[in-house]
């Protein structure tokens, strides 16, 4: 699974699929048993920390920084320093270590994207780069991305006020570069969009190409670099461990100058993504730390935490594993799958995720399969990546825990409804800072519910159940690189249907819907025998 893919999984929390990082034992400061000791400092604001068995999701904190980019870090902050001939420094160690042309940091990966896109739209030139988003008598003002490489970050690459030109194939591609076009923005490991056939049609238009390789396992020599592209973008705080308000960005010193000169410190559209003397020197000490880590024996250890899980588990009657050893660059952490018959054991993947997630101590898990009314195999998936020594045993005891514990058969039948909710309903959502009106459209087959829901934009389809006077229902709003997925949970009484919004990571909104009563009085209709013979 892609790092883009993070928006759609919604188990325990907003998060999405494993990502990895590569931090051994010695890395650790501390024991699994200290990170929950009395005292620790999210307690101390009323916050719970938790094991991350998912992977290196921002939500969740990142990764781990290793003791040598925290020991940079602080380093730093000791002096003061001009950013410009701190940001030469480091672009020239950086080309010395990766055998790129030259390299910058930036505030996260995503910043990075747009420092680039700013680049190549005014071309190092600040009478352009201070009118950015508006781009009227620029040469260069669109960006072509393949469809399938749209994502929900790629709003960094829109912020900057480009025409996003999204094609479907390589012919579609080609045909789309014209002198507008500022550059191609490509995911990495796009296996219908071939870096290195993309690369020789931009190349023949000079136009630049970014290949967005977020949560890669980073490479020297740096394979797209290799392949044709002009810049690569890494996030800082996923495989890298180093700083999570960090980005890596190599390639063409040309590009990266300009990049530089479109962020912060600079004044201009890039200011609000300022990035500091620390984070700039610990990802400097994470590209050094990657290159000379034994990486061979971080992967060793991951799969020492999953055969004590696993060895753990599987003493559960029922209960089966997978282990999934990933063998390309992105997201690259084994992942242990274990499963059983939701009837069995009388609790979904889901459930127990969310069991798990939300009880001393937090364990974020994947959860996946059968869940509500459904039969068969149900799941819940361990990710190594960020784990630390001793949260293996502690992770194994609880699924156990929750796995054997007795428990009544599922019910598969719902409560008779409350009433007839089919029909128009009129909504008003309260959001945190505003208020709109949607219409939800309801058709009712007994417990089952489909139907329409219209927001502020868009119709979308909607489905969901009535169990006796609890009504749920769910949409997605869908545009390209993006979707907001809305789940209302609601108590229906009489003509009112009132409750709340889950938008996974936008939070949650209230709502409360009334019947709409239909005014128009009932008279027939009649259809004239031809043209009109008057207006």
């Amino acid at each position: 699974m892609k790092r883009r893919d993070v928006i759609k999984g919604l188990t325990i929390l907003p998060l999405g699929s494993a990502i990895p990082s590569a931090v051994s034992a010695a890395d650790v400061p501390s024991t699994a048993a200290g990170n929950f000791a009395k005292g620790n400092i999210f307690e101390s604001i009323g916050v719970e920390p938790l094991i991350n068995c998912r992977g290196t999701f921002t939500i969740i904190g990142g990764s781990l920084e290793r003791p040598a980019v925290r020991a940079a870090m602080e380093a730093a902050s000791s002096n003061f320093v001009q950013y410009d001939e701190l940001a030469d420094g480091i672009g020239k160690k950086l080309a010395e270590l990766t055998g790129a042309e030259w390299g910058m940091v930036s505030a996260g990966c995503a910043a990075g994207l747009k420092h680039i896109t700013a680049a190549c739209v005014t071309g190092g030139n600040p009478e352009k780069l201070i009118r950015i988003p508006d781009l009227t008598g620029f040469e260069k003002t669109e960006v072509i991305i393949p469809r399938n490489a749209r994502n929900a970050y790629d709003h960094a690459i829109r912020n900057i006020g480009v025409t996003i030109i999204t094609v479907e194939s390589m012919e579609e591609l080609k045909n789309a570069i014209s002198s507008r076009t500022a550059m191609i923005y490509l995911m990495s490991n796009n296996e219908k969009f071939k870096l290195e056939e993309l690369s020789a049609i931009a190349k023949a238009k000079n136009v630049p190409v970014l290949v967005d390789a977020a949560a890669e396992d980073f490479t020297v020599p740096n394979i797209h670099l290799k392949a044709g592209a002009d810049i690569v973008a890494y996030s800082g705080g996923k495989a890298l461990c180093g700083p999570q308000c960090a980005g890596l960005l190599l390639g063409r010193k040309d590009i990266l100058m300009s990049a530089w000169q479109a962020s912060s410190p600079h004044h201009g559209p890039g200011r609000d993504n300022k990035v500091g003397r620390e984070e700039m020197m610990g990802m400097l000490a994470a590209v050094e730390e990657w290159i000379r880590f034994d990486h061979d024996a971080k992967w060793k250890r991951w799969l020492g935490y999953l055969d004590t899980i696993n060895k753990a588990v599987t003493k559960v009657d029922g209960v089966t594993t997978e282990l999934h050893e990933p063998e390309g660059l992105d997201n690259k952490s084994p992942t242990l799958k274990i499963s059983w018959d939701i009837d069995k054991l009388n609790i979904s993947g889901e459930e127990v995720a969310e069991e798990l997630g939300r009880s001393k101590p937090r364990i974020a898990l994947g959860g996946g399969g059968a869940r509500g009314y459904d039969s068969g195999p149900t799941n819940v998936t361990v990710t190594t990546g960020q784990m630390q020594p001793g949260e293996d045993k502690i992770v194994a005891q609880r699924i156990v825990e929750v796995l054997k514990r007795s428990r009544p058969a599922r019910s598969k039948e719902m409560k008779a409804p409350a009433g007839n909710i089919g029909g128009r309903w009129d909504a008003d959502i309260q959001f945190f800072s505003s208020t709109s009106k949607h219409t939800l459209n309801i058709e009712q087959d007994g417990n089952w519910l489909q139907g329409s829901h219209k927001g502020d934009f868009t119709v979308r389809d909607m489905v969901g159940t009535i169990d006796g006077d609890v009504v749920k229902l769910r949409s997605t709003d869908r545009i390209p690189g993006d979707n907001i997925t809305f789940i209302f949970t609601g108590t229906l009484a009489g003509d009112t249907l009132s409750g709340s919004i889950y938008m996974g990571e936008y939070r949650t909104a209230s709502f409360t819907a009334k019947r709409y009563g239909y005014k128009n009085k009932r008279s027939p209709i009649s259809v004239p025998g031809g043209p009109p013979l008057a207006t």
